[in-house]
């Protein structure tokens, strides 16, 4: 049986867990092992930009910031568990990446 590694990343949190609890649907309706998902460090982007575009006065900045949220999910799949998952409409917010192992 071969492992595949299924790697989720989103900066919309509802979206990740929605595509999350599909996966698990489709985990549980096959009858497959699945380990996870495990929540791996969330990467931060800042953007400070100055508030006064001319520059006059004082300088205060503003600190934009998005965040990444990442998961890993192992399963043990066979061949029509893994053409499930690849069947499911993902939202376009959510990045996935699919590797045999």
């Amino acid at each position: 049986m071969q492992k595949a590694r299924v790697r989720l990343s989103s900066v919309d949190m509802d979206a990740l867990n929605q595509v999350i609890s599909e996966i698990k649907r489709v985990v549980t309706k096959t009858g497959v092992k699945m380990y996870g998902p495990v929540p791996l460090p969330t990467k931060k982007l800042t953007i400070p930009t100055q508030k006064s575009p001319c520059g006059e006065g004082t300088t205060t900045w503003e600190h934009y910031q998005m965040r990444i949220h990442k998961r890993l999910i192992d399963v043990n799949a066979d061949e029509r568990s893994m053409v499930l998952i690849m069947k499911i409409m993902f939202p376009e917010q959510v990045l996935v990446e699919i590797e045999l192992i």
